[in-house]
């Protein structure tokens, strides 16, 4: 994970979600330099959009630190992606943990959040850990050519999905249980041509916040973590390969990171004896990119 230089091939995937399986190089979900200490042990997580990127080495490292771990997937596009995820999970995961499990769904839609929620609830008894990660993007060059379908295809898969699902899980949740929710440096700075999906990362900065002051009284804590620019299926599935090319550059480091450079800032905000005190706030793995709170 050295700085600076050109890091990335040029790429192109022409559908979203983005596949990473077909990724060159491979993204890093995990670091030899990553010492789990059973931080999770006896905890049931949720990830939504765990099949890869960042959801894939949140899962990974929840796994590490002993928790049981459900995520979510798109069927027919992340199903590879999924199978291989559900496998490294089954092969990391402590003794005690239960058998991982990968859920297909579409979470723009409060049914299939609520559906999702049950069969967590079916295989497990609860949920300690709900991390709401699952998103799109696409470009647009000008606030013309976002029409009504792609606002709200956006903005369902961003951050409707994010009330409907914590909606349905608080019903499992107990005090001591926490709420991670994945926004995105450009809530703080922009970006020019990703102006819908940079308004629903906007969205769940404040969704975040409200949400914390609204649970402190049921012993709920709430936070999110704004990654800057990290090698994901969602690059290549957004930008040309002159992009590509120079993905993360612009940052301080002078390169993009990895998922396995963000993953452990969710164990962080997971464990309630690193972060008890912590409600309402956000972390901001990006590469040294000063923002304003």
């Amino acid at each position: 994970m050295a700085s600076g230089g050109q890091q990335f091939p040029p790429q192109r995937q022409e559908t979203q979600p983005g596949k990473e399986h077909v990724m060159e190089p491979t993204p890093q979900f995990s670091s030899p330099d990553y010492k789990p200490s059973n931080k999770l042990h006896g905890k049931v997580a949720l990830v939504t959009g765990g099949d890869s990127g960042i959801g894939r080495a949140v899962c990974y490292c929840f796994a590490l630190e002993g928790a049981t771990v459900a995520f979510t997937f798109v069927k027919n596009q992340e199903d590879k992606d999924a199978q291989e995820t559900l496998h490294m999970i089954k092969k990391s995961k402590t003794h005690d943990a239960k058998e991982p499990i990968a859920i297909p769904a579409d979470l723009g839609f409060d049914e299939n959040c609520r559906m999702v929620v049950e069969e967590v609830v079916s295989a497990y008894g609860r949920i300690d850990i709900l991390v709401n990660n699952a998103a799109e993007q696409y470009k647009a060059c000008s606030v013309e050519e976002i029409n009504e379908g792609r606002l709200l295809r956006v903005f369902r898969t961003n951050i409707f999905s994010c009330f409907f699902t914590v909606r349905h899980a608080l019903k499992h949740m107990k005090e001591g249980s926490s709420i991670i929710n994945t926004t995105s440096v450009n809530a703080y700075k922009g970006h020019s041509t990703l102006i819908d999906y940079t308004s629903t990362k906007g969205a769940i900065v404040a969704y975040t916040r409200a949400l914390a002051l609204n649970l402190t009284s049921r012993g709920i804590r709430v936070n999110g973590v704004a990654p800057g620019p990290i090698w994901t299926p969602l690059i290549p599935a957004s930008f040309n390969e002159e992009e590509i090319i120079k993905f993360g550059s612009e940052v301080p480091m002078g390169r993009a990171g990895q998922p396995a450079e963000v993953a452990p800032c969710f164990v962080f905000l997971a464990c309630n004896h690193c972060s008890s005190y912590m409600t309402g706030q956000v972390l901001h793995p990006n590469g040294g990119t000063v923002v304003n709170a």
